[in-house]
């Protein structure tokens, strides 16, 4: 995969290698977790995922690094102690309502109209009774101004 990247042209290979680099340093510092890494090994993989981001200059790798410095003291947790909120998320109710789910089932579909240009059969229209103007001056156009 990287060399069919290196081989596209410069605009459209470079942003792509850089932004797939950057998503394979931080799966290499995720996967840390549970293992009790040491502390430099940690700090190791963090610094080559933010230096990956900042010399990409690529705006999206800028923003996810942002994300996982504000996120981090929870990945950091994750990482040495290997806690996670799954658990208390798997519990929460999706909705208020305690009632029993009913499965949906799509209804069958109407069968097509003969006429292909007709979807609907015509209607025969009721005639509407007229507005008739209550105003004195009825010729006079509508002037926001006055």
């Amino acid at each position: 995969m990287v060399h069919d990247l290196q081989a596209l042209p410069m605009q459209l290979g470079q942003p792509i290698l850089a932004a797939w680099k950057a998503k394979e340093d931080l799966l290499d510092l995720l996967a840390l977790g549970r293992t009790h890494p040491d502390r430099a090994v940690t700090a190791d993989r963090l610094f080559r995922f933010y230096d990956r981001c900042a010399t990409s200059g690529l705006p999206e790798l800028e923003r996810l690094a942002t994300t996982i410095d504000t996120w981090w003291p929870e990945i950091l947790v994750f990482i040495r102690a290997g806690i996670t909120n799954t658990g208390s998320e798997r519990h929460q109710p999706r909705h208020q309502d305690h009632r029993p789910r009913r499965l949906w089932l799509p209804q069958p579909r109407k069968p097509a109209s003969t006429h292909p240009l007709c979807y609907h059969p015509t209607r025969t229209r009721t005639p509407q009774p007229r507005l008739n103007s209550k105003s004195r001056h009825p010729a006079m156009p509508f002037m926001p101004w006055m």
